[in-house]
């Protein structure tokens, strides 16, 4: 036993330590501190059930690259939802991220302050709405490190994180927001919307004539945030803006990605995501630049 724990004690530490690798980056939006939140800067995030994130005073993005073989260079920043109190981080963000990267879309999974997490002090429209604009910014700044085309930049929100979509998408920047770093001089307007039973928030849109494509998605039977969806719909195409629109019949709340329904139809919504990301173009890369990785003929 003496001759095996030395071994079992190297086989644990290498388990962690490619556990550790493998775990995807985390990036801080603002290292320094989030403008209104310098005082809880490095505040530790809360952890529940290994899936709900709150507490949340450094706003960051987790990065999913889509794999260099098959990515195409288009970019979906991730909004979680929970209510503006907590993240749904797995079931909205981590999960939704690999199933982009399927896609050949380089994912960056939000985490946002929430103005409704007891004692946070802070507010959708400013300062979640913020965090999400400066998510935009980080990943055009950073575009060529991930293979990204900045001009092929989405934005993808679940329920809050839908509020928050529309906000940005949909809304102008508020004249007041003050340009701190060179980072700010990037444009935080996504070229493409997704929302999945968006909330209320943002609704009707301020902008819609200046909004980006529009793909919306919820149960016909969520009294919360089907009206949203379909008010925004109506809204986008009595402006101009290219909008597609699926409600799913006998479907309330918070499918996720269709694990949380029974329905058939349901389990492939984000099939039907993909078909108008390729419709779009948003799936091909500009310029015709080759895949990566494939055997020569």
């Amino acid at each position: 036993m003496k001759r095996l724990l030395p071994l079992l004690l190297a086989v644990a530490c290498a388990t962690a330590a490619a556990q550790q690798a493998s775990a995807p980056p985390v990036f801080p939006l603002w290292p320094a501190g989030a403008p209104g939140s310098e005082k809880r800067h490095g505040e530790p995030e809360k952890l529940a059930d290994g899936a709900y994130v709150s507490n949340v005073h450094d706003p960051s993005l987790t990065v999913l690259r889509a794999d260099p073989r098959h990515a195409n260079g288009a970019a979906i920043v991730v909004v979680p939802g929970g209510g503006h109190r907590m993240l749904v981080f797995q079931n909205e963000g981590m999960l939704a991220a690999q199933h982009l990267n399927r896609m050949g879309v380089s994912a960056f999974v939000l985490k946002y302050r929430l103005a409704r997490d007891a004692g946070s002090g802070y507010s959708i429209e400013g300062d979640a709405a913020a965090d999400l604009r400066r998510a935009v910014r980080w990943v055009r700044a950073h575009a060529s490190e991930y293979g990204v085309d900045p001009q092929r930049v989405g934005v993808m929100g679940f329920s809050a994180g839908g509020e928050l979509v529309t906000l940005v998408a949909d809304h102008p920047e508020p004249a007041s927001n003050v340009k701190r770093d060179a980072l700010d001089g990037q444009s935080a307007r996504p070229d493409f919307q997704v929302l999945v039973y968006p909330g209320p928030l943002g609704v009707p849109a301020t902008s819609p004539k200046e909004a980006p494509p529009a793909f919306l998605v919820a149960g016909s039977r969520d009294a919360c945030c089907m009206p949203p969806a379909l008010n925004l719909y109506q809204q986008l195409v009595a402006a101009g803006v290219s909008a597609e629109l699926h409600l799913y019949a006998d479907t309330d709340h918070a499918f996720n990605l269709g694990q949380r329904g029974q329905r058939v139809s349901l389990q492939h919504w984000p099939d039907r995501l993909a078909d108008w990301l390729a419709d779009g173009g948003w799936l091909v890369p500009r310029g015709g630049r080759k895949p990566e990785g494939v055997p020569a003929p």
